[in-house]
Order: C-alpha cells, then structure tokens, then sequence
C-alpha cells in the first residue's frame, strides 16, 4: 500500500517516491556559521533533507538565516514551546517536527496546525519509546509497539482536529524489535509517510548495526518512505550508513558494491586484504555495478555469476571475469590493476 505523499521544499516523501536520506546537525543552531558548515558536509555525503535543534528562541532566530545559506530543505526540532515552532515556520522552515501533545492548550496546537497549513509545511509527529504518554505506558504496562502507534494516532487526531493532515509519523525506540512491530503495525492501520529511525541506537558500530537491522528490514518489506540513522558519531557517519543500508536492499544504484566470499579452507589467497583494497579503490568509482572478489578459482566466478566483474583468487595466480564468464588468468599481484582496468571499460 503506497502512503500518501508530503513535500519538504519540493522534496516528495511517500506515494512511491525514493526513500530520502536525513540527518541533524550537532551544532549549536545560534551559531550559524558552524551549522550552515555541517550542513554543508552533510550535503556533500548525500544527505537530502536536515534537521536543526531549536531550543530556544535565539536558536529560532537563526533558522531564517540558516535557510537562506543553504540548499536542502530544512526541518526545525520543537518540544514544548509553540512560539518556537511559529518563529521558525514564518522563518522558513520547510517542516516542523513537534508532538502536539507536549505543547500544551488546544489553542496552541492550532495555531501551530493553522501557521504550517498557510506556508503548506508538513509536521512530522515523533514518537519516542522513551518519552511516552504515561496513560499509555499504565494500560500497556510498559512501551509496547501497539503503545508507540496509539500514541502516534492520539498526536494525529490533535491535528485532525484543526483540519491538518499534512502529516508524517515516526515510531523510534532503541530496540530494534520494538521499533520494527511499531512501524509494521503503523503501516497496516495507516496511509501516513513513515520517516523510520532507531533511536539511541549507539556509537559508530554498534549503531550502524542496529540501524541495519531496524531500518533495513522494515524497507526490505516495503515499509518506510525516509530515513534517518542514529548515530553517536560525526552526523556525517550516519549518511554514509543511511546511503549503505539503501544499497544493501536494493533502493540505491549509485555507485558500486562490493560482494566477496567469507573466505575457507580453499582460499589461497589473502582475500581479506585484496577485498579491502578493492573497497578503497572503489571509492573512486561512480558506476552503478556489482564488483565480486572471490577466494576459489574453481566455484568462484559461478559463484558470482550476478557480478558484472571480479575476480577470484588461486595459488599465485588468479582469474578475471565479467558476469562468471572467466575472461583470463593473471599473476596473483595483478589482480587489483587487471580489475580496475577492466572497470574503467564499462560503459
């Protein structure tokens, strides 16, 4: 089922459109001249939409000035305080996150919900494992994934009820399984985008590895229209993660992958460092293909038949080939050079 579709900036999450990348910048959002440098960064690593803090109102009114530097669309991160999110959508925003809950009187969430309709800027409900309704935690006796989509649903009927529906949802938890049934349970009741997210998920590797998990099986299932990775590293890490998770299901082209054998008792070959060397000179390369580096000469290029190159490793010497058909033997210290060089002739 295709969930309805929002525009960031002119950017199209939901509705069959690509699954976009999103990051949040660490940096004091007051002081512009840093967040406008990271943003920056995190464009240049492939992130297409970017959030910023606002805390307070000297963080709001930097968002004007933010916007006006940059080229990505931009979403404000509000709790509690309403005139921050007013501030920042009459700034420029181009979509506000907020639980409507935590900002107080009905006549604050509709002002909230009348300002953004007039600018048309999507709100992004964020529900938190962590920060749930108490009520909610007190009948599901803790956070439970039907908690987390019960909470997102009171959050949209706040909204509903000034006739906004502009609306995207995400259900973050810092457990991959709790975090996957809420987004599965969300996706069956609902038809709102799904920006998807384990939060708290960690450091660099741990984090990523959640990330994969959480985010990677629920888009392999066909859930989820964009995405951020959690990570407690440089923002910019969590793009390249984001970027390597849509490629391992298969949602991004860009670029090449890298497949290579576990190794075993056949391999004759120091395939662990040739495959990291292949990785590191692959970063150079733009080409949408499947590159295969394999320890067997003999099951190696079946193996790999799918690859549209590679090479497979032997006793001092080894093969080259292009979708499994083997196209010669070389000198085991050629392979790399042979391979790059037959990657330079792909069209």
């Amino acid at each position: 089922m295709k969930t309805k579709q929002i525009q960031v900036g002119g950017l199209a999450i939901g509705g069959g459109a690509p699954v976009s990348i999103q990051s949040m910048t660490n940096t004091p959002t007051q002081d512009v001249e840093a967040t406008v440098a990271q943003i920056r960064r995190l464009q240049a690593a492939g992130c297409q939409i970017v959030r910023v803090a606002v805390p307070n109102m000297t963080a709001a009114k930097a968002v004007g000035q933010i916007k006006e530097a940059i080229d990505l669309p931009l979403v404000v991160d509000i709790h509690f305080d309403y005139r921050l999110a007013l501030e920042c959508i009459e700034a420029g925003a181009d979509k506000v996150r907020i639980n409507p809950g935590n900002i107080g009187e009905p006549e604050r969430v509709k002002a909230v919900a009348l300002a953004c309709a007039r600018k048309n800027i999507p709100i992004r409900i964020g529900v938190n494992g962590g920060s749930l309704e108490k009520p909610l935690l007190a009948k599901y006796g803790g956070v439970t994934p039907q908690a987390m989509v019960d909470s997102a649903f009171g959050h949209i009927a706040l909204l509903n009820r000034y006739d906004f529906d502009d609306i995207c949802v995400s259900l973050k938890s810092s457990s991959v399984s709790t975090t996957m049934q809420a987004y599965a349970l969300m996706h069956e009741q609902s038809h709102y985008p799904l920006h998807l997210g384990v939060t708290e998920a960690g450091t660099l590797k741990m984090g990523t590895l959640k990330s994969a998990a959480g985010i990677g099986g629920l888009l392999g299932l066909g859930i989820g229209d964009t995405l951020r990775v959690t990570l407690t590293a440089d923002p910019v890490e969590e793009v390249y993660a984001a970027r390597d998770i849509l490629k391992a299901v298969g949602l991004r082209k860009e670029g090449p992958e890298l497949i290579a054998c576990p190794t075993c008792g056949r391999t004759r070959i120091d395939l662990i460092d040739l495959a990291h060397q292949v990785e590191q000179r692959l970063t150079q390369v733009t080409k949408p293909i499947t590159v295969a580096v394999m320890g067997c000469m003999v099951n190696g290029p079946g193996e790999a038949s799918a690859a549209d190159v590679g090479i497979a490793g032997g006793n001092g010497t080894g093969l080259l080939f292009r979708k499994g058909e083997v196209l010669k033997q070389v000198p085991q210290e050629a392979l790399l050079d042979e391979l790059m060089a037959l990657i330079d002739e792909i069209p």
